[in-house]
């Protein structure tokens, strides 16, 4: 017992005395010189003028001042309230339902393996390159040639086909659908996992006590998973404002500006009309929206685990 109550003493004094501070220094080094000294000399760029050559000319508010009255900005950032739908609201409540339709019901009755199996099927937009989701759905959903329009047609309902990323109309529908199937499946698998860790025992009292699934589901299970679902809509709020590479590949924020989100807005400024100081401006306040919406949903979760 001394022995033993020693070696834990000596434990406690190596983390205490920070022995393992070295081990932090390449990691700390490359966060400062990757993300400090990035944002730092981003944000001073949002006060210049610049267009990527020569010195940039210090300008003060004048970039912020032209985004409160910039209205593709401000749309930007409503498309962006869509797209948070589409990539946290919705894909949470499906995982949450297809996540527990497996775990209860398809791996009882099925096998492990074909739960397993899919899981895998759903998390499989995860995996590939958006790039080459992005290019397949463009090819799916062409007016042209796209086959969602040539089923459509031989359904007998040519009526319905449409110019799904060129019409103004239709492009931000599109683009949703399409980062609903791309996100769907990282909420299955983080579910699953919870469900996993999950206390099974109470299901199985609630379900002798003659509870259905569905008043399972509702009062055990969204308790149980309450630590997952904070996570899941962090990380898919935060995709969701960030997101950029679904838009440039398959509308560019087009048609006109029917797609634009602040990521590819900000892109735009950068690179193709090089605007270099609006642009930072642009990426300054996405990243400032980020990091106050992150530390709000850090508080909350925490005061939901310290009310557990």
């Amino acid at each position: 017992m001394t022995a033993l109550t020693s070696g834990k003493t000596r434990k406690k004094s190596t983390i205490t005395n920070g022995v393992y501070w070295p081990y932090m220094v390449p990691g700390l080094i490359a966060f400062t010189l990757i993300v400090i000294v990035s944002f730092v000399w981003n944000i001073y760029l949002s006060f210049t003028k610049w267009n990527g050559l020569g010195a940039p000319k210090w300008i003060g508010f004048d970039n912020y001042a032209k985004l409160m009255v910039d209205e593709t900005f401000w749309q930007s950032f409503l498309h962006s309230v869509v797209f948070i739908f589409a990539m946290a609201i919705v894909p949470t409540a499906l995982g949450l339902i297809i996540a527990s339709a497996l775990f209860d019901y398809i791996s009882p009755r099925f096998g492990n393996a074909t739960s397993a199996a899919s899981r895998a099927g759903f998390f499989l937009p995860q995996i590939i390159p958006i790039p080459i989701a992005g290019l397949l759905w463009t090819w799916m959903l062409s007016s042209q040639t796209g086959i969602v329009n040539k089923v459509l047609t031989d359904w007998g309902h040519p009526e319905w086909a449409q110019n799904w990323l060129g019409d103004a109309k239709w492009a931000m529908f599109s683009v949703t659908i399409v980062l609903i199937w791309i996100q769907v499946g990282y909420t299955i698998v983080i579910f699953m996992s919870g469900l996993a860790r999950a206390d099974q025992s109470v299901h199985e009292a609630a379900a002798i006590d003659g509870a259905t699934w569905f008043q399972r589901f509702r009062i055990i299970t969204l308790n149980q998973l309450a630590p997952e679902i904070a996570v899941v809509l962090l990380t898919t709020t935060v995709a969701a404002l960030k997101v950029f590479a679904p838009v440039y590949v398959m509308t560019q924020g087009g048609p006109g500006t029917a797609t634009t989100v602040p990521a590819y807005y900000s892109y735009f400024n950068f690179i193709q009309t090089s605007k270099v100081g609006y642009g930072a401006a642009i990426s300054t306040v996405l990243a400032i929206l980020l990091i106050i919406m992150s530390l709000v949903i850090f508080r909350y979760q925490n005061k939901q685990g310290e009310n557990r």
